[in-house]
């Protein structure tokens, strides 16, 4: 697998859903800025380690979102031609 699936749709009472079953990511659709960061990160936190607490989920979902917010990451540059880790795309 190469990434997970997301999806958007509204939420009543959470931000986001990790569907274990599927490797799928539903965010609420309203998550702008930050707070999409951190639900996109705390979802995908659950998939690769299902056995996490969920306050241990909260921790280092935050960590990495404060992480990355600080190093300016923003949803607007995507540019994708720079390999990864693993030389794909």
């Amino acid at each position: 697998m190469r990434r997970f699936k997301i999806t958007y749709k509204r939420f009543k009472k959470v931000w986001g859903y990790a569907d274990l079953t599927k490797n799928e990511i539903s965010i609420d659709d309203r998550a702008k800025g930050k707070k999409h960061l951190e639900i996109l990160i705390h979802e995908t936190v659950h998939l690769l380690w299902p056995d996490a607490s969920e306050e241990e989920v909260v921790k280092k979902s935050i960590i990495l979102t404060n992480t990355l917010w600080h190093e300016m990451y923003r949803r607007v540059d995507d540019r994708n031609n720079i390999p990864l880790q693993d030389g794909t795309i």
